[in-house]
């Protein structure tokens, strides 16, 4: 099934709208063979979800795992990040990186072989300081995703795939926090299990095209007002002083943010109709 967009994006992430299938993250750094789904620990899979992307579009195979083509019972949404293109080798961290970045957008793919050295750096290409860091080894099995926040800082970490608080621990980033060249990762094995082969997302964030942020909730049906300095077209939510909530996901082609709408959940391959209104990450993009 080919899908046209009119430009070549480095990171595509595809969900069903209609039934409860997995997330499908395909990337140009790793392989557009080569899939991850946020809501699981598994191993990237070779049986690929899209066979090709180019200047004119995406093809997506039908694979019996129905994330991406399950056929015409089913409708699906995709979200696309532009990053630098062919990726290039950087070593301005103590493990050498392979890098497509896009400082203009401010956003990198990054792959990298851990070594279970605590502090090891690995560079990230953007030229500035990155908000947002989602890695996730490909090779080990169960491993989960580690996600850096800049309103959370070098002192712990969120989960992608579980609903889990902010868990403080000097394990996720030795307690440094990322520069304007590398990010640094402390023990933690998700990420830092010697041989493990690993790739990050990086955001950094742009005004008027990005923001990350947090925000605390008020109780209220009418809940506080988030200035982002934008009118966003896609927004990523999790909370983060209490374990059990997920992150959610809003985009405005499926019908803005309007509260009778779906909600999506980067961590759970179901959809819900649910509010929260408490203390939240913001993930947001205005194209």
């Amino acid at each position: 099934l080919p899908i046209f967009y009119g430009s070549v994006p480095d990171l595509v992430w595809i969900k069903d709208r209609t039934n409860a299938y997995d997330h499908s993250l395909t990337d140009t750094v790793r392989g557009v063979g080569l899939t991850l789904i946020s809501d699981t620990t598994g191993t990237e899979t070779s049986g690929p979800d899209i066979s090709e992307m180019n200047k004119f579009g995406m093809t997506l195979i039908g694979d019996t795992n129905y994330r991406v083509n399950k056929g015409l019972t089913d409708n699906y949404v995709y979200w696309a990040w532009k990053a630098g293109g062919a990726a290039v080798t950087n070593t301005s961290g103590t493990i050498s990186s392979q890098v497509s970045a896009n400082p203009t957008s401010g956003f990198s793919v990054v792959t990298w072989t851990s070594t279970g050295t605590n502090g090891s750096t690995i560079g990230h290409g953007l030229g500035v300081v990155p908000n947002l860091i989602i890695s996730k080894s490909r090779t080990v099995a169960s491993k989960y995703w580690p996600v850096y926040h800049s309103s959370i800082g070098n002192t712990g970490a969120v989960y992608l795939n579980l609903t889990n608080a902010t868990d403080t621990n000097a394990a996720y980033w030795n307690n440094t926090s990322p520069t304007s060249s590398v990010f640094t990762v402390g023990t933690v094995s998700d990420i830092n299990t010697n041989g493990s082969q690993n790739v990050s997302y990086c955001w950094a964030a742009i005004p008027g095209f990005s923001a990350f942020g947090s925000y605390t909730g008020n109780g209220s049906t009418d809940g506080p007002f988030v200035w982002l300095g934008f009118r966003p077209r896609w927004i990523m939510l999790k909370r983060t002083d209490a374990s059990g909530e997920g992150w959610l996901m809003y985009d405005s082609v499926r019908g803005g943010f309007n509260p009778n709408n779906y909600d999506f959940f980067a961590n759970n391959r179901d959809r819900k109709s649910t509010r929260l209104n408490s203390s939240h990450l913001v993930i947001s993009y205005a194209v």
